[in-house]
């Protein structure tokens, strides 16, 4: 735990059956000596007490184990909600399939200092290609509801970021202020995994916060490595591309982007088309049960995953 004259960081590592990648990334965090920071680690549900074998391994992490998958939003959900409780200033939501470089969450406390942020990303690279850039942020495209990362396989070298406001952060990695989370709310449960970053973001920006670009501020990222598992019809599983569908038209309703439902709509027929040649029919089936419930399944209305 920080001192009483620091900012006490609560940071928030959720481990599904990536017990290699976490305690990796927990090696890496060793290396990080100042701020001080307490590490909640949330095993979200994992086989062979995942959870326990890396406590043993780290004991000043404080382990909370669910029961069930909660997906990424609620899996940090539950950490942010004990960090919240132990009267944490800072919450930083980090993958586990990350590695640090010592000085990153200095470089990202020194961003959130400036007046107005309420959230920082660092620059994340590729853990397999240090020198090119996985996302420096991202921009939201308004007009057709497109989610788009800025920096992506560009040289970390020669990439000038045009400015330091983001539209939004990626959950990869993200220091989220208090004061944040109390008018924001959490991330939102329905979406279980992926846009639920993009999603907090701009109801965080609409809430009045900057989010920004820690240009010195650096991590490497397996890039997803949770979902890029062997599948009968290749690495990325139906159930992703389920999740992808779907939760871009949450995005769109929740945000009403009217002009893009025909742009993606397009999109996910060209998908259909594509595995329908291919014989990929499970994630044919998939894209069509997204299509589906990302229209027609209500959202949560009571807005539970703001407590």
């Amino acid at each position: 735990m920080a001192s009483t004259t620091e900012i006490s960081v609560a940071l928030i590592l959720v481990n599904w059956n990536g017990y290699a990648y976490t305690k990796a990334c927990l090696e890496s965090l060793k290396e990080v000596k100042e701020p001080a920071f307490q590490v909640i680690l949330v095993d979200n549900g994992s086989q062979e007490t995942e959870g326990e074998r890396l406590k043993a391994l780290f004991p000043q992490v404080h382990l909370i184990v669910n029961q069930e998958n909660l997906g990424f939003a609620g899996g940090n959900n539950v950490g942010i909600r004990y960090a919240l409780e132990q009267g944490f200033e800072q919450v930083l939501l980090l993958n586990n399939d990350t590695s640090v470089k010592p000085s990153f969450l200095k470089e990202l406390q020194s961003c959130l200092q400036q007046p107005g942020y309420g959230v920082a990303q660092p620059m994340i690279l590729f853990a397999h290609d240090p020198h090119t850039l996985w996302s420096a942020g991202g921009r939201w495209n308004s007009l057709l509801g497109r989610a788009i990362t800025l920096g992506n396989r560009v040289s970390f070298a020669e990439y000038r970021p045009q400015t330091k406001s983001l539209d939004w952060a990626t959950g990869c990695c993200m220091l989220v202020s208090r004061k944040v989370l109390l008018q924001s709310g959490l991330l939102h449960e329905s979406y279980f995994a992926y846009f639920e970053d993009v999603e907090w973001s701009l109801r965080i920006r609409k809430a009045g916060f900057t989010i920004g670009l820690a240009e010195n501020a650096v991590i490497y990222h397996e890039a997803g490595a949770a979902s890029k598992k062997q599948h009968a019809e290749g690495i990325l599983s139906p159930r992703v591309f389920y999740l992808h569908v779907r939760n871009q038209l949450f995005l769109l309703r929740q945000h009403s982007v009217h002009l893009g439902y025909p742009y993606h709509l397009l999109r996910f027929l060209g998908w259909i088309a594509y595995f329908l040649i291919r014989g990929r029919f499970q994630k044919l089936s998939a894209v069509m049960q997204g299509l589906r419930d990302g229209l027609f399944v209500p959202l949560n209305t009571e807005k539970k995953w703001l407590r």
